[in-house]
């Protein structure tokens, strides 16, 4: 770090602690140098997550429109707000740790509804109906299809888990 009054770049740390409820780090420095005194903010360097749309618009990550979304899907189930709450937390991890910094919406549909599917299989069918824009009732019959056939994979390995 660069001494504000000398200008040497060797200095050392005499004091960290944490400064805004944990969001930056307090460091008091020693120059070197003249051996004078300063302060530096260690702050965590967030990159803005882009979500490209289908019609391969962007538009910066918004959680709260992914929240208000699955709560579309959730009205009138018995899913608290922090369930909702965490599924979203997970899926904006997982989006993170890919470190791409332009995701398709697509993926961003998909996570949701994994999530989804574990909460609850009425409101995942209500978002996947939205999403997937089914056009009729055969396409939206093979999800329903596909969701049993999951559903009943899951009760076999579990039956022979148990055995």
């Amino acid at each position: 770090m660069k001494c504000p009054y000398c200008g040497a770049i060797d200095s050392k740390v005499i004091d960290s602690r944490p400064a805004d409820d944990g969001e930056r780090i307090r460091r008091r420095r020693e120059c070197l140098s003249c051996q004078k005194r300063f302060t530096t903010y260690e702050v965590v360097e967030t990159v803005p997550l882009v979500v490209m749309k289908k019609d391969r618009s962007r538009e910066a990550f918004n959680r709260q429109k992914l929240l208000n979304g699955m709560m579309r899907a959730c009205e009138k189930r018995p899913i608290s707000y922090q369930v909702l709450e965490t599924a979203v937390d997970n899926i904006e991890q997982k989006l993170l740790n890919s470190y791409e910094r332009e995701i398709p919406t697509v993926y961003v549909g998909e996570l949701a509804m994994q999530e989804l599917e574990t909460i609850d299989e009425v409101a995942y069918i209500r978002f996947a109906s939205v999403y997937r824009e089914y056009g009729d009732i055969d396409t939206f019959m093979n999800e329903l299809n596909q969701m049993l056939n999951r559903r009943g994979a899951k009760d076999a390995s579990s039956k022979d888990a148990g055995k």
